[in-house]
């Protein structure tokens, strides 16, 4: 199962890790309301050779909104800087209840690198496993990278809103059932509850076996069936704030879906606008 441009096991890692063009990269990222700091525990303990990955730091900083994809230049200038660059495979992993790897992963696809994968399972199952890990961050060398970013794989709030009045796609919501029909309100202040018309809801953690591994192809492909999604349209993936729709976008490349792209603001956005459409209850 173990696939470089999407998703690798322990066993894989473990075995590569002496590789001279290998980029390891901690992307852990949790919710405020966790109290949790990625960064001490990046310091702390991570697998030999990874680097840290902010992804509050990384990202258009021009939006108010959090954590919105880069702008090429910032993304080129900080992975230069992390000693990951062309030629390199790069694995990503975390230690987050969001999964946030995947929104690493998706970034570095949306920069046009395909020679990405997510590690199976993260640094919990690598702890789990009793795997080496090291509290020293590694000797970080320029590298160049060259980026092409793929337009074709974000989408903005215009697109989407007509994507949502047309039918035209899927759009399908990582979000947890309570919030993605408007029971519980968001745990960002100020946003009205509810959902994008014509949304489906996928929420994320049903992409998981209990070991926190991802569920296989075929099973991913039920998941999105039984959410009612029909995978022979063009598929737009949303959440809170763009991190765990990159998991439904990564199970989406996982299955050989090959026109999905993720919207960046997500309800973070769409939840603010009073003059956009919401729908509340079940899709």
């Amino acid at each position: 199962m173990d696939d470089p441009r999407t998703l690798v096991s322990t066993d894989w890692l473990a075995a590569h890790l002496d590789d001279p063009d290998l980029r390891i990269l901690d992307a852990s990222w949790h919710m405020p309301a966790t109290g949790r700091d990625a960064r001490a525990e990046y310091d702390a303990a991570h697998i030999l050779g990874a680097r840290f990955f902010d992804i509050d730091a990384i990202s258009d900083k021009r939006s108010a909104l959090p954590h919105m994809a880069p702008p090429v230049e910032m993304f080129i200038s900080r992975m230069r800087a992390m000693g990951v660059g062309d030629g390199h495979q790069v694995v990503i992993y975390d230690n987050s209840d969001v999964r946030s790897a995947f929104r690493v992963w998706w970034l570095f696809r949306l920069m046009g690198k395909t020679d990405v994968a997510v590690l199976d399972g993260g640094f919990p199952k690598w702890q789990a496993e009793g795997r080496q890990t090291e509290d020293m961050a590694p000797v970080m060398r320029d590298r160049h990278i060259t980026v092409q970013r793929q337009a074709a794989l974000v989408r903005d709030v215009t697109q989407v809103a007509a994507a949502s009045k047309l039918a035209d796609h899927e759009i399908i919501d990582a979000r947890a059932p309570e919030r993605f029909r408007g029971d519980a309100p968001e745990p960002r202040p100020g946003l009205r509850a509810g959902h994008i018309p014509g949304a489906k809801n996928l929420p994320f953690g049903r992409l998981f076996n209990d070991d926190g591994t991802m569920i296989d192809p075929d099973a991913i492909r039920v998941a999105f069936e039984d959410a009612g999604v029909d995978l022979s349209k063009p598929a737009i993936t949303t959440c809170g704030s763009g991190v765990t729709a990159a998991v439904l976008f990564h199970a989406l490349e996982r299955i050989g879906h090959r026109n999905h792209s993720l919207y960046d603001g997500s309800w973070t956005e769409w939840g603010s606008f009073p003059d956009l459409n919401i729908a509340t209850g079940d899709a």
